[in-house]
């Protein structure tokens, strides 16, 4: 082995933490990946990534850009913001990964999530590269003439780094299908060019569908594999779902559509818990409530009678047969595991990305529980987008049927390279593995295709 090779994992996150110092996201990412794909670093069959430094160079970005974002809101009076897009590895393909707008951004998170990216695309299988970015901007407050002129400013300095072939940004958290469109209505301005530059677009000018279901729609495929695994169908199970954004709503529709009993959706304040189930009709006015009104999950319970609101709650204290954390990164931590697996759950699947701690995974590997990681489960999102990318270069619009197939089909094989990867000597499968590993392989390798740089 050669002697710049970590000696040890605690040695090698001691390097990361050198390299990013002040990022706990990250660092904690890093090390869930590590924890995978470290017995096969270390092997014979690794020398070829240990001599090439597969490992040093994957957890640094290819680019990292910071700009200012300086705009007027609505009395004249200009605000600036901070924004970002961390390119972190093109080995695959364009850099793809969503832009959020939220206070919290900073570059720990963005790191963290363009880490994740990079091997959530690779499983797709599609040709796509990783990338993350976004702003300290918060869309919530403001009027639809602030946003248009934040979406523009930010815009004006992005678009030198962006391109069909070069990095197609997408949605993420406060950033939907109204903020694509001011998005791409400025890149079209200063580009001149009416291209698949970015993904999520309407409908109606070069969008695909199912894009805006595809994370949630994809949440439930994966799950639906998994539990065929053990002879078990969603029909009649008890699922609790955090969040009650694009992930959460359309987990929801696609479980209560397939027989589940949707228990739970929540919000930063608290919870709803529905003891009879939602109803399909319900997801549709929480739909409203969040996407038009910018409304509070309290107001179900106010406006359906059996709905019971929790305030300060998360949904995990709810007896359940599936849990799926579809909101924000750490929010199931190991209290609320155990909560879980006393109660008899008996799988977990990420629709958010990292919304598990460290401590959270280790029980639910010890508990022998089914669990799904975000990288894999909900990866449907950004194989619509590749789908979407696919479509702006043939200048076709493929029909719904065909690309709620592809997606299936793909949730499906990122299912089947989890297990494959994912399997010990017993037999048993640890999913977490499995992702990463599979993950792994494919974005080294074609990085050693390319050489080094």
């Amino acid at each position: 082995m050669p002697s710049t090779f970590p000696t040890s994992l605690e040695a090698f996150m001691d390097h990361v933490a050198d390299r990013h110092p002040h990022a706990p996201h990250y660092h904690q990412a890093i090390l869930e990946v590590l924890g995978s794909i470290w017995p096969l670093l270390t092997s014979e069959a690794g020398r070829r990534y240990r001599d090439a430094a597969l490992l040093e160079r994957l957890i640094e970005p290819e680019r990292t850009i910071v700009f200012r974002v300086a705009w007027q809101d609505d009395h004249q009076a200009v605000q600036v913001n901070r924004g970002f897009r961390v390119q972190m590895n093109g080995a695959r393909g364009p850099y793809k990964g969503g832009l959020r707008f939220h206070p919290s951004v900073d570059l720990d998170t963005l790191e963290f999530l363009a880490f994740e990216q990079t091997f959530k695309n690779a499983l797709t299988g599609l040709p796509l590269g990783a990338g993350k970015g976004g702003a300290d901007f918060d869309p919530k407050g403001r009027s639809e003439a602030e946003i248009m002129r934040f979406c523009q400013a930010f815009m004006t300095e992005l678009q030198r780094w962006i391109g069909p072939e070069v990095d197609v940004p997408a949605g993420d958290i406060g950033v939907g299908g109204r903020e694509i469109g001011y998005l791409f209505g400025q890149y079209r301005r200063l580009s001149h060019h009416f291209d698949g530059a970015l993904t999520g677009k309407g409908i109606g000018w070069g969008g695909s569908e199912i894009r805006t279901e595809a994370t949630g729609y994809g949440l439930i495929y994966f799950v639906q594999a998994m539990l065929e695994t053990r002879d078990q169908q969603l029909a009649g199970k008890r699922v609790t779902i955090s969040g009650a954004g694009n992930v959460a709503q359309h987990a929801a529709e696609k479980a209560i559509a397939l027989g589940a009993k949707v228990l739970s959706m929540s919000d930063s304040n608290g919870c709803i818990h529905a003891p009879a189930g939602l109803e399909a009709e319900q997801v549709e006015w929480i739909k409203q409530l969040v996407n038009l009104r910018r409304g509070r999950i309290r107001e179900v319970a106010e406006r359906f009678a059996g709905v019971e609101y929790r305030e300060g709650a998360r949904p995990w204290s709810i007896a359940c047969d599936l849990a799926l954390p579809c909101a924000t990164q750490n929010e199931l931590d190991r209290a609320d595991a155990l909560a879980l697996v006393e109660q008899g759950c008996g799988a977990v699947a990420e629709g958010a990305n990292m919304p598990c701690t460290a401590d959270a995974l280790a029980l639910f590997r010890s508990a022998g529980i089914l669990h799904a990681p975000g990288k894999a489960s909900n990866a449907g999102g950004v194989a619509t987008s590749g789908l979407e990318m696919a479509q702006n270069g043939q200048h076709l619009a493929w029909p719904r049927e065909q690309v709620d197939q592809r997606l299936r089909e793909i949730m499906i094989d990122i299912h089947r390279s989890c297990r494959e990867q994912g399997r010990d000597e017993q037999g048993r499968v640890d999913y977490v593995h499995g992702a990463n590993l599979a993950g792994f392989v494919r974005v080294a390798d074609a990085m050693l295709d390319q050489g080094v740089f």
